[in-house]
């Protein structure tokens, strides 16, 4: 399953993982959302509802261009530099082309859809 994703005339795929929090955001889509900077190595974009937490878990080999969610507060983010898992956060997958579209900086209108 990818998705491949739009802002600001900026395009990026994403592959996703085989989990029950992936297939449930891609059962959402198409989507229309706002994508916005956090701190300094990621950006987020928040649901119309929280994903399933199904299956979910301690996960390792962090790395810029994973796409994850945030199960607290019901946000995907894009990772386009280093972090460490904590608590909540859901791998949903990689994206593709690399971080490059992620490090514009600002909020943006974010469109979402499927892929194959």
């Amino acid at each position: 399953m990818q998705i491949r994703f739009t802002f600001h005339d900026r395009r990026f795929t994403a592959t996703l993982a085989d989990n029950p929090s992936a297939r449930d955001l891609f059962s959402l889509l198409p989507l229309d959302l706002q994508i916005d900077d956090y701190a300094q190595n990621e950006k987020i974009a928040y649901l119309p509802r929280k994903l399933t937490e199904a299956g979910s878990g301690p996960f390792s080999g962090e790395a810029p261009g994973d796409f994850c969610y945030y199960a607290p507060w019901g946000n995907l983010i894009f990772f386009h530099a280093g972090y460490r898992y904590s608590r909540g956060l859901i791998r949903l997958g990689r994206i593709e082309e690399g971080t490059a579209p992620l490090l514009l900086r600002g909020q943006f209108p974010l469109r979402a859809e499927r892929l194959g």
